[in-house]
């Protein structure tokens, strides 16, 4: 019996001791333009192996000690065989070059073309674990996308919402913008915005602070959950292999602002101390005049009689004319200890200010008179942060990750100068001039129609409504319109984060990767919630003695901007609504104690004013368990669970009407997400890829629909109160995905497949009226539903034509589609006893969506036109009136162009125009599109300059 133990004993020993005797090989692997992500590492005469990561590091562990040959491939460049005897621990490869296949690359490289950016990105998405799409940085350089929106809209299956002409928000999959993840570096970034969502508006990052965009459709385990519709992460840029040293300047105008752009950049990188410290800085300004034409409409949705619900209430024609400011610093330090160890450190600071003079001029049908508006503001968004990480290959076998950071985002608006630091934020003036008459064309009923929806066929096109003024004399006049009200909305809003993660990788065989990890994030959150102060004129409201109202004619006034093109797309139907506006330093005087004593101005403000004041905070605890496992040479499993422990504190505050007082309230919404995911890759071979998921994600409510309180907007008409909901639930998700990929030999990609997303407790906004004390309201409340559901199809190809003869051979197109249907039922009461079901879409979701590009590079020239394109959607739900008043969207189709030219291979010349259609934005009420509620334009603005590459 002993001898025998002592046998198995001895057997024991000698296997654990072969099973030990294996390294780990560690790397970079590089071209002469620097580090390649995605490239294959694998071990010869067999199937263990790993691709590098973004930086182009690899890890392969478990490698048996002795001689091994070691396979490095990479799409478009040739196989490398590396020599290397394995010992015990890790071993350090250094960085290994690959050759491009004859030679080809390294032409287009020198050239400035896409390819070399296409080939990382191809590299990134074949190997990657989740369903994922990819961008390189140079990409984004070749397209006219200043902003980390504009840049993302070119990926397959991605919408973006335009603000003012711009891009600034982002979706996947026609699914509301809030179910998008916005991740900088990994993790989800703070987010403040006049929207009030957890969307990080994107327009306040420059494109130049990009290296890669992953965009992960189905995320797996290592990912933070709170993204139904996907996750977008910008992975900031990190410092190279060799020095980089880039500068680019560009000039431009825009052609409705008359005016110039100008933008500007520097990229260095570089390592030092036997390349163990590396260094990148990345600088960038965006500087340009904009402007914009909107046609808005709001109708008596309010009234009883439902034909006049379609009536006309006001029509307003509104010039913004403003300067917008983009600027960032993004720096990054890196230092390798070793093969095993390194510490890296990021730091973002980026700013957007908007400065924004807007211009409204009203025909009030109602109230029978005219209302012009001014407003001056500044608004500003800075985000700033700052990341501590670092990486350990602690045995062959474990590594182990580990990140804190800091961010803080802001939204805020500091004026008027006049007015106290606690009462600033958005200043409008409006004055209002009676009409003597009388608006004319009415309908039989008295109210102003749209033709289509009079109940006689009187009335006008939204786009060429007229006053037909019954008394000639009721012209718009400076000296008959008085300031009857002022106003300054507060919009300040303040999210700081705190998270700290760390994750274990452990390699367990040749066959299994297993992770785990954890994340801990406090979020603390600041924000008024549209609070609104409001000054009204004694003489306005009946005040016994006030002074006279102030005519705008006796104010110091300036000339209406650029006034020779407004809605010059339509004709200019509203040249009479033109009148020089006061100056904005005339707009600051109004605010200061002196003119509002002088004019007897009051303090009208709602006394539940501080109940839109509120702050939150948010722990966040999430950990995860993942494994990958290749189940065959061909088949790999990628499954694991995610558990997110939200706890949700919101301190704010109700107004108690009849004893007139404040009183504190704090809510609590504290819940768990548990989220199972599973991924199957299937390899059919070395360029076709088929991938199955099952994944289950969620998304938190937004804090502004937390809030307990409510803000009420008596600018508007009719007023707006917005409340706030404490008991909304998070609204959970299970999809499931089937994709196909398949990569060309030169440098080209066919993909597509279908998802289905089966949707728990919508959250929504419904629209419904009120009457308060006489006066109407539209009451906008969010809600949960019980559930939707979300079905899709996507397809894309990448391809380069270099088979055909001559000057053709520089061809290429790349197109992708994505075809979505989703329904969610809405109730809505039809009387005390009958409550209906709606059927609608989710908001923001559009059925069709696709982006177009056909492009030219041969000999040094680039040239491409890009057209992108999104469907109609539903934007608001009015749950009272039903589908026949929710607010649509329409379709928007923009066509931009860029092109490059190689002067010399380190010199660039560019230029870039955006849309080149003047596409308009549109929205409308209900199922008919020329029901106009806001209409915009846009017009043409490009630049051109150098892009400069020293090293």
């Amino acid at each position: 019996m002993k001898k025998s133990l002592l046998i198995v004993l001895c057997m024991l020993s000698a296997y654990w001791s072969t099973a030990q005797k294996t390294g780990m090989l560690t790397g970079y692997i590089s071209d002469p333009t620097g580090y390649l992500p995605g490239a294959n590492v694998v071990l010869m005469g067999s199937n263990q192996g790993t691709a590098t990561d973004l930086n182009g590091g690899f890890q392969l562990g478990g490698v048996p000690a002795g001689k091994q040959k070691v396979v490095i491939t990479f799409m478009g460049y040739e196989d490398r065989v590396v020599d290397w005897e394995v010992k015990e621990g890790i071993n350090d490869l250094g960085v290994i070059s690959l050759t491009d296949i004859n030679n080809n690359l390294r032409e287009v490289v020198v050239k400035s073309t896409m390819a070399p950016s296409q080939i990382k990105a191809m590299s990134i998405k074949k190997n990657s674990y989740a369903i994922m799409e990819v961008m390189a940085a140079d990409a984004i350089g070749k397209l006219p996308d200043r902003n980390a929106a504009e840049a993302v809209q070119r990926m397959q299956g991605v919408a973006v919402a335009r603000y003012h002409g711009e891009a600034d928000q982002a979706t996947v999959r026609g699914t509301p913008f809030a179910w998008t993840s916005t991740l900088f570096n990994g993790t989800r970034m703070p987010s403040a915005n006049v929207y009030g969502s957890r969307n990080s508006i994107l327009d306040a990052v420059p494109s130049e602070m990009i290296q890669y965009v992953q965009l992960a459709k189905a995320i797996t385990p290592d990912m933070e959950g709170d993204a139904i519709g996907g996750s977008i992460n910008f992975v900031m840029r990190t410092a190279p292999e060799h020095r980089v040293l880039n500068i680019s300047a560009a000039g431009g105008y825009n052609q409705r602002s008359k005016d110039g752009t100008y933008n500007a950049s520097i990229v260095y990188g570089d390592r030092f101390f036997k390349d163990k410290l590396g260094v990148m800085v990345a600088a960038s300004i965006w500087d340009r005049n904009w402007a914009t034409d909107e046609l808005a409409l709001t109708y008596n949705t309010s009234l009883p009689d439902p034909v006049q619900k379609y009536s006309v209430n006001t029509m307003l024609a509104k010039r913004y004319m403003g300067k917008r400011k983009t600027y960032g610093i993004n720096a990054g330090l890196e230092y390798r200890f070793n093969a095993a160890h390194r510490l890296y450190t990021r730091l973002l600071i980026d700013k957007f200010d908007d400065v924004r003079p807007v211009y409204e001029s009203y025909y009030d049908f109602n109230n029978s008179r005219y209302q012009v508006n001014y407003r001056f503001s500044e608004y500003q968004s800075p985000l700033n942060g700052i990341e501590l990480g670092g990486e350990h290959q602690l045995s062959d076998k474990l590594k182990v990750d580990w990140l804190a950071s800091n961010y803080v985002s802001k939204f805020f608006i500091d004026t008027p100068p006049t007015l106290d630091k606690s009462l600033r934020g958005l200043p409008i003036a409006t004055f209002r001039q009676k009409l003597a008459g009388g608006f004319g064309k009415l309908s039989s009923d008295g109210r102003k129609y749209l033709h289509f929806d009079a109940p006689d066929g009187v009335g006008d096109e939204a786009e060429s409504i007229k006053p037909y003024l019954t008394n000639p004399e009721d012209l718009l006049d400076p000296s008959k319109l008085s300031l009857q009200q002022l106003v300054v909305i507060q919009l300040d809003t303040k999210e700081h984060d705190k998270t700290g993660q760390m994750n274990l990788t452990w390699n367990a065989n040749s066959r299994l990767i297993l992770k785990v990890g954890g994340k801990y994030r406090s979020k603390i959150r600041e924000s008024h919630n549209q609070t609104v102060q409001v000054w009204l004129p004694g003489a306005a409201v009946g005040i016994p003695n006030s002074p006279s109202l102030v005519p705008m004619s006796s104010m110091q006034t300036t000339d209406f901007p650029v006034s020779g093109n407004f809605f010059n797309e339509i004709g200019a139907p509203f040249n009479n609504l033109i009148v020089n506006p006061i100056t904005k330093n005339q707009l600051f005087d109004t605010f200061s104690p002196e003119f509002l004593d002088e004019n007897g101005f009051h303090n009208f403000s709602s006394a539940s004013n501080p109940t839109t004041i509120y702050d939150g905070s948010e722990n966040v605890l999430a950990g995860y368990i993942m494994g990958i496992y290749d189940l065959t040479d061909k088949l790999k499993v990628i499954g694991g669970l995610r558990n997110e422990f939200t706890k949700l504190t919101m301190n704010g505050s109700q107004y108690l009407a009849q004893e007139k007082k404040i009183v504190a309230l704090k809510a609590e919404n504290n819940y768990n997400a548990l989220l199972p995911m599973l991924h199957f890759k299937y390899a059919i071979n070395d360029k076709s890829n088929i991938r199955a998921a099952y994944t289950r994600t969620f998304i938190r409510p937004n804090f502004p629909d937390l809030n307990p309180g409510e803000s009420v907007d008596v600018t508007k008409t009719p007023g707006v109160i917005t409340r706030g909901n404490a008991n909304l639930k998070p609204t959970f998700s299970n999809n499931f995905d089937l994709m196909g990929e398949y990569f060309f030999s030169t440098i080209g990609l066919i993909s597509g497949g279908v998802f289905y997303k089966d949707i728990s407790d919508v959250i929504f906004s419904d629209v419904s009226n009120e009457s308060i004390n006489g006066n109407n309201f539209i009451v906008t409340q969010p809600k949960n539903l019980r559930k939707a559901r979300l079905v899709g199809f996507e397809a894309g190809i990448t391809r380069r034509f270099r088979n055909l003869p001559g000057i053709l051979s520089g061809l290429g197109v790349e197109f992708n589609y994505t075809r979505i249907d989703s329904q969610v039922e809405v109730p809505r009461s039809v009387d005390e006893s009958t409550t209906t079901m709606d059927k609608t879409r989710l908001p923001n979701q559009s059925k069709d969506m696709f982006n177009a590009i056909l492009f030219y590079e041969r000999n040094g020239l680039m040239m491409r036109v890009a057209g992108n394109f999104r469907g109609t959607s539903v934007e608001a739900i009015n749950q009272q009136l039903g589908p026949d008043f929710y607010t649509h969207s329409g379709k928007n189709f923009t066509v931009d162009f860029s092109g490059a030219y190689a002067i010399t291979p380190k010199l660039r010349f560019f230029v870039e125009i955006n849309n080149l259609t003047n596409q308009p934005l549109v929205m409308y009420l209900g199922n008919d599109s020329r029901r106009l509620t806001s209409k915009e334009w846009y017009s043409i603005r490009g630049q051109a300059g150098l892009r400069w590459n020293l090293f």
